[in-house]
């Protein structure tokens, strides 16, 4: 089983999933819901999707003696939480897609222990950051049902008064060196000792004192001085390999124990490319919603989420944007561990106020620091569409906002590239990201066929009527095509669906879905795609695989479409000369 929080772990932890006891509203407690399936889903056992804006949640657990302090973890509650053990307040926390804990060890008493969590999700806030959970009462067009309370797992952890509470890390490899960011608990002097390993071989190891809530030290990588060692330890998609993290932080009464992970990689953009470790690197990208017939926003389970790492591989693509949703902490493991890159994305709010600056900043700032250590994670997009900031392209201070969030994202990580509003009206990006859904492979070639071509598209009013760019364009700045396709079948009599081009059959739908992306992968200038999507959702049946992951075309002929070379860069070329330069170097040729 995958710990809930991979990139710090304990051998000293208790799952807290499994059955609750549930009420909506001020009800009593007269139902039982199993955690962490929201009440809308059907693996909840509740399988309410009404307007619940209160729910209720209370179990008894038992602590294990012998540790100083006993910590709560709830990896996200939907949207407003406050927390209780033993009737003591614990823990009060705004924003749905973010994880918090609480020390609960001054609340504890003798035997069992009783925790109570009420939930606040208003369905109809939409100055509340909510992605593509439907306010109205049942889902319409390309939004869906809500997951209201406690959507991720729940969690024990038993620690030392003073130790790691988080730990990101900065990878430069071009450099030498990995930077870790730790926040800690308590202030008391202690000694930090990180110790990282590729297996059994040590690669570097550091001591330092240490006072306050914050730690940072800088580690050198002797290895990636020799040349023959440089490739070797680098971790890309078809390469993901991951170094381990020893954590010792050591007081004269205690000594606290961790372990991590880290994959040494550097991404950016230069000449109008993305780059990955320093080369030209195409993206073939899908865009995955993460949401689960039975079990909405939550995943069914790890297993799921390692599978869906699996497809998205198993279909040729190297790369998904996360859409709407902050994923959970162990499907980013599983792209590390798997090798997959990922656009994390903010979920949307959908009315432009301060209130809703207020909301978007704080929970981002919470969702770039969570995820910011993972190597799979390679850009960040903080707005989608337009959305929450619909006249962006006249409001002043809707522009301020879109390129704050921008400003906001690179001083939290200045190591990715940053999208400020994928899709159209950029005022400031290190990608411009366009959404196209012609459902002609002879425009979209005509469009992007080359520099001046994609020229001409900026310049105007853009493919969906919007227009591209607020700004001059930077000539520097790659250029992808963040969403296309969205191919359906044809809807049955009185179906709901939503697809942007409807196809009679499978061997249609291939067809289509080759030309479109080979007219997009014959572009000279284009540095990456994102097919619109992985799997169909409620009613946007517009996916590669049905709901239920079952592929509507052959995989094999998916990889082969996504595998053609590109005009732009020949990611072929570039990935045999790699392996077989890795291969070299593993056999001492």
């Amino acid at each position: 089983m995958t710990h809930p929080r991979p990139q710090l772990t304990r051998e000293r932890w208790t799952d807290l999933c499994g059955e609750w006891q549930f009420s909506f509203d001020d009800d009593v407690f007269d139902r039982t819901i199993t955690v962490p399936f929201p009440p809308e889903s059907s693996a909840s056992g509740i399988g309410d999707t009404g307007f619940h804006p209160v729910v209720w949640y209370r179990r008894r657990f038992t602590v294990e003696p012998g540790a100083d302090r006993v910590l709560l973890h709830f990896g996200a509650v939907d949207y407003r939480a406050t927390v209780w053990v033993n009737g003591q307040l614990v823990a009060e926390h705004e924003g749905g897609h973010t994880p918090f804990h609480a020390d609960i060890t001054a609340a504890l008493r003798p035997g069992d222990q009783l925790v109570v969590v009420r939930a606040e999700d208003q369905p109809t806030d939409v100055e509340q950051p909510r992605g593509k959970q439907d306010w109205q009462p049942d889902p319409h067009v390309i939004w869906y049902h809500r997951t209201t309370g406690i959507w991720q797992p729940v969690w024990l952890e038993q620690v030392p008064r003073r130790h790691v509470e988080a730990v990101r890390w900065t990878t430069l490899p071009a450099q030498a060196r990995v930077e870790a960011d730790l926040d800690l608990a308590d202030g008391a002097p202690a000694e930090l000792t990180i110790r990282l390993r590729n297996g059994a071989e040590q690669l570097a190891q550091q001591t330092i004192t240490v006072h306050g809530t914050h730690a940072r030290m800088v580690l050198d990588l002797p290895a990636l001085h020799h040349g023959q060692d440089f490739e070797r330890l680098l971790w890309s998609p078809d390469h993901p390999i991951l170094l381990d993290a020893d954590l010792t932080l050591t007081t004269e009464t205690s000594t606290d124990t961790a372990a991590s992970y880290l994959g040494l990689r550097e991404v950016g953009v230069r000449d109008g490319r993305f780059t990955l470790n320093g080369h030209p690197y195409f993206l073939r990208m899908v865009l995955e919603q993460g949401y689960w017939p039975d079990s909405h926003l939550a995943a069914p389970s790890d297993d799921a989420l390692r599978h869906e790492v699996e497809l998205i591989k198993s279909l040729g693509f190297n790369g998904a944007r996360l859409h709407q949703k902050v994923e959970d902490p162990r499907f980013l493991y599983h792209c590390d561990r798997i090798g997959l890159l990922i656009w994390g994305e903010m979920p949307s709010a959908y009315t432009f106020s301060a209130k809703t600056i207020d909301r978007v900043c704080r929970e981002w700032t919470q969702v770039v620091l969570r995820d910011a250590g993972h190597p799979c994670v390679v850009a960040w997009v903080p707005i989608n569409e337009s959305w929450g900031v619909q006249q962006i392209a006249t409001n002043v201070a809707q522009q301020h906002f879109a390129s704050a969030l921008y400003h906001l994202t690179k001083a939290l990580d200045p190591t990715r590239p940053v999208i400020s509003n994928d899709g159209w009206e950029h005022t400031v990006s290190d990608i411009y990201g366009l959404h196209d859904y012609s459902p002609s492979a002879t425009a979209l070639a005509a469009r992007y066929a080359d520099p001046a071509a994609i020229d001409a598209v900026l310049a105007g009013p853009g493919p969906m009527g919007r227009t591209p760019l607020l700004g001059a364009r930077d000539p520097q700045v790659p250029v992808m095509i963040t969403e296309y396709g969205g191919l359906s079948y044809t809807p049955a009599a009185g179906e709901q669906w939503h697809g942007y081009a409807t196809l009679p059959d499978p061997d249609a739908l291939l067809a289509r879905y080759s030309d479109l992306t080979g007219a997009l992968l014959a572009s000279t200038a284009l540095a990456g795609f994102c097919y619109t999507q992985l799997t169909d959702t409620l009613q946007e049946t517009n996916g590669l695989l049905t709901d239920r992951r079952e592929p509507k075309l052959d995989p094999a002929a998916i990889r082969a479409a996504n595998r053609r070379p590109s005009a732009a860069i020949p990611v072929e070329e570039l990935e045999l000369a790699y392996e077989q330069s890795r291969s070299r170097d593993e056999s001492g040729d």
